[in-house]
């Protein structure tokens, strides 16, 4: 069985549509610089607030890739 290490980095994803949309377009950019991606852990979610109405929603994710040999 191979073995991998993982590096371990975290991004912020955001966006006014849903928490789900602020996950994939996180991902979506991070697989453009970060290669080898693997998974993801969602550590926190926040969002913004105006006019008592949600504006904007925060997803901060610890995105993990395959160092490569």
């Amino acid at each position: 069985m191979q073995e991998h290490i993982f590096k371990v980095t975290e991004i912020v994803g955001t966006s006014s549509e849903s928490i789900d949309d602020a996950v994939r377009r996180a991902m979506e950019r991070a697989s453009r610089s970060l290669r080898n991606l693997g998974w993801f852990e969602i550590v926190k979610t926040t969002g913004h607030v105006k006019e008592g109405r949600v504006e904007q929603f925060q997803v901060t994710l610890k995105v993990g890739f395959t160092l490569e040999e």
